[in-house]
């Protein structure tokens, strides 16, 4: 059985081991006891190391024949120097990997003023992170064509499921922008997020992006209301830009200064895959429908 490397095993790297557990014996990088503990619970194997300490790294080099790097660059800086170590520590074997998935971002396509983004649009990244992610990308490319590693780049929107939504956010009263003020956003469910990881590592073609999201993008504000309305919360109000630069925090405003429309044609053609959540009113539908079905199981074992 081959052997699968895990950087990064956060909700869609355990999403994604489950889908893999037959195929692969797992491995997955650790930083804590704690994070080590958890993963001999799902049967995957912990590989002590910390991205931002190479030295802790070495076991990396010749460990897998396939990598899922899931992890997030540092949070300064314009240059990735998580992806950077990872490289060497697997550079450091003199057997390396066949193929690596990397989950990207959308945000480095920059500001496209709602028009549609396919992924031979040119990349503008404005923002810290967006920057960091595009020079990942960038060295990890590099990399794969200079060792024969088939590399293929994920850019990933919004991630949601059950536990990921902003729930916090509308009960924290934040507003959103009135309609002619907002921009459109895209999304993905995790499981089908895991589902497009899995398809690229058998599938994906070196040294190629393709864009992971769903069908349906949408306002960002449009994006609240349906949440709202999944927890049966009060709506945001809606108000104007000017109002937004003085009642939102500036994480969120460069969030919420970007407009794009992501086209996803790629996963379907290339990687065969059919999203099970195609767009996120569906999305929050099943999760809503599978959880009455839950409670209702729960209830009916209760009183049988």
């Amino acid at each position: 059985m081959q052997k699968l490397l895990i950087v990064g095993y956060g909700d869609i790297g355990a999403r994604a081991a489950a889908l893999l557990s037959r195929r692969f014996r797992i491995y997955a990088l650790a930083r804590s006891a704690a994070s080590a503990e958890r993963m001999r619970t799902l049967d995957v194997t912990p590989v002590p190391g910390d991205l931002d300490q190479p030295a802790t790294l070495g076991r990396l080099g010749g460990l897998a024949d396939a990598v899922l790097h899931f992890a997030p660059p540092q949070r300064q800086g314009r240059s990735d120097l998580r992806t950077r170590n990872l490289l060497a520590a697997l550079s450091q074997a003199k057997i390396l990997p066949q193929r690596l998935v990397y989950i990207s971002t959308t945000g480095v396509y920059g500001d496209c003023q709602g028009g549609e983004v396919d992924e031979i649009h040119p990349t503008r990244p404005t923002t810290a992170r967006a920057i960091r992610r595009a020079d990942a990308e960038a060295a990890l490319r590099r990399w794969g064509k200079r060792n024969g590693v088939r590399v293929s780049i994920l850019r990933v929107p919004g991630i949601y499921a059950a536990g990921r939504l902003p729930r916090e956010r509308l009960e924290n009263r934040i507003p959103a922008l009135r309609e002619e003020d907002d921009g459109y956003t895209n999304h993905i469910h995790g499981d089908d997020l895991a589902r497009i990881a899995a398809a690229a590592l058998a599938r994906g073609r070196p040294n190629r992006v393709y864009n992971a999201s769903d069908d349906a993008p949408m306002k960002m504000a449009d994006y609240f209301d349906l949440v709202a309305d999944h927890y049966q919360l009060e709506r945001p109000r809606r108000i104007s830009w000017q109002e937004a630069q003085q009642e939102i925090s500036p994480g969120m405003l460069s969030y919420m200064s970007e407009s794009r429309r992501i086209l996803n044609r790629r996963i379907k053609l290339e990687l065969k895959v059919k999203l099970q959540y195609p767009g996120v009113a569906l999305g929050l539908a099943l999760e809503t429908a599978s959880h009455r079905k839950g409670r209702e199981g729960s209830q009916g074992q209760a009183t049988g």
